[in-house]
């Protein structure tokens, strides 16, 4: 029988960015990275996959395995294993916190809920419609076009008396919401506001939002006035997760470890 070895990689390929972590067994933290997403997907995965290896000083031969995940996971020809990212962000959630929760997974693409149970499965995965996908996607866009930092859209929108009307309903239609108003010198500033309401709009819109509701992905770090807003419409408590950007990443290298293998098949309910 062969030696079990000491670390495990995850490498989530989002549609904006590709995140990749080294772990211990004890579920620790020794490397990670995050490579904005450029050209082609499998480009920047031996980007991050390399970086990540310098950053935790691991060669690659120390690793039990290498689970992908994410939007691109056929991407990552190093994998020795995949799992869905609803599952990945469950168990990165679930690692800094050991109780039932409604992980609310806010990336490039489509926004999820999902239920996770005290043991730490996910029961049930509820999703947006497809044209009100690519949430992360539309915040870059919004503030490319705003002239101002993704992290600083918050700081600009505090300034506002008031926010624009940026619709939700579709991701296509607010992008063009955002240049018609910038068009007819709507302030910036009630832009930006309207751009953060109009993505808490529709995560709300999402529903079933049970028990302490906790949030993944890469909106959770760099628009944290995201978050505001989806609590001031829930009227609940929420909170982002430790890193929340490597959450999905962290949920793959965790899944190398896992002998339980009991996230394969997971009820997924779509809207």
């Amino acid at each position: 029988m062969s030696q079990s070895k000491p670390y495990s990689a995850g490498i989530d390929v989002g549609t904006e960015c590709v995140k990749a972590v080294i772990i211990d067994r004890q579920g620790v933290l020794l490397g990670s990275t995050v490579v904005p997403r450029r050209g082609y997907f499998q480009d920047r995965v031996t980007e991050a996959y390399a970086a990540v290896l310098d950053d935790a000083q691991v060669s690659e031969d120390q690793l039990e395995g290498i689970c992908a995940t994410g939007f691109g996971e056929n991407c990552v020809p190093m994998a020795t294993c995949a799992l869905g990212e609803a599952a990945c962000h469950a168990l990165g959630a679930y690692h800094h916190y050991r109780d039932a929760m409604t992980v609310i997974d806010i990336g490039g693409r489509d926004p999820k809920a999902i239920h996770v149970s005290a043991e730490g499965r996910p029961q049930a995965i509820h999703t947006l419609r497809r044209c009100a996908a690519g949430i992360g996607s539309f915040l870059i866009f919004a503030a490319r076009h705003l002239d101002v930092h993704p992290s600083r859209l918050q700081e600009m929108a505090a300034g506002a008396e008031e926010a624009a009307d940026i619709g939700s309903y579709c991701s296509t239609f607010s992008g063009q919401d955002i240049l018609e108003r910038l068009r007819d010198g709507t302030p910036r500033e009630e832009v930006a506001l309207g751009c953060i309401q109009s993505i808490a709009e529709r995560v709300v819109e999402i529903g079933r939002f049970e028990g302490t509701v906790r949030v993944t992905g890469g909106v959770a770090e760099y628009f944290p006035g995201v978050l505001i807003a989806i609590a001031q419409r829930l009227n609940v408590q929420i909170a982002a997760v430790p890193q929340p950007i490597l959450a999905g990443a962290l949920g793959a290298a965790l899944w190398v470890f896992d002998d339980r293998r009991l996230f394969v098949r997971i009820q997924g309910v779509e809207r």
